[in-house]
């Protein structure tokens, strides 16, 4: 019982905005994760604050300024069952597989853990996920799925003690382009900073060198590049 009073604490918490939970917008979501924005505002619409938000009395969402607004962890599982949607896997089915390992992990999150992202394969034909108890829930789709997205996905996260994705990297770990819930309402910052990354490149355009840039905010020039490469890829 007491483990499921934590997870409720959890959906209550996530269902308003918070200081450390990370603040996201359809159209946030869509430019960091390259997906097409009225697809992302419509599954937030009709799957979370609709069909699986039932499941727990809330909604995942609230409005910020007029708009629409999910958390973090809203942000990863939209991920991943978008790349399941495009494998061909009919909604009806990805709900179902939420709601079944929500139900086990007694989370509103489930594909936000660490255990279900690690336990994704594909045989080229079906999608498998492991539950913590071995156990494997099918997932038919008309389209193959490319695992290794998936895998570089789960690469780009970084997990708390409780294995709920609590970081994301969106160029890679090996890179200082962050999004921590706790720092910036979750918006990408530079390393350990909570300098945006449009900071160093706006005065990069303005023709500032690399290493002044860097000299005058106390930070690597490596750390520097990474902000202009990010922005310049976005």
């Amino acid at each position: 019982m007491a483990n499921f009073v934590r997870h409720e604490t959890i959906m209550d918490f996530e269902n308003k905005p918070q200081l450390g939970m990370g603040i996201y917008t359809p159209r946030e979501i869509a430019d960091i994760l390259k997906m097409d924005y009225a697809k992302v505002n419509r599954w937030i619409s009709a799957y979370w604050d609709g069909e699986l938000g039932k499941e727990f009395e809330s909604c995942y969402s609230w409005k910020v300024d007029g708009s629409k607004a999910v958390s973090f962890h809203t942000f990863v599982e939209l991920y991943v069952m978008m790349r399941f949607s495009e494998s061909g896997v009919r909604t009806r089915k990805i709900l179902e597989a939420h709601k079944l390992l929500g139900q086990k992990y007694n989370s509103p999150f489930p594909f936000a853990l660490q255990e279900v992202l690690n336990g994704i394969s594909t045989d080229g034909k079906k999608i498998f996920l492991k539950d913590k108890e071995g156990n494997i829930i099918t997932l038919d789709g008309t389209k193959q799925l490319n695992l290794s997205i998936i895998e570089l996905f789960f690469k780009k996260l970084e997990f708390d003690s409780g294995s709920l994705a609590s970081k994301y990297y969106p160029m890679g770990r090996e890179k200082q382009v962050v999004m921590d819930p706790k720092r910036k309402f979750g918006h990408p910052v530079m390393g350990n900073t909570n300098i945006y990354p449009e900071t160093f490149y706006g005065m990069f355009k303005a023709g500032e060198p690399k290493n002044y840039i860097a000299a005058l905010y106390e930070v690597p020039e490596r750390l520097v590049q990474d902000a202009i490469d990010y922005c310049m890829a976005a």
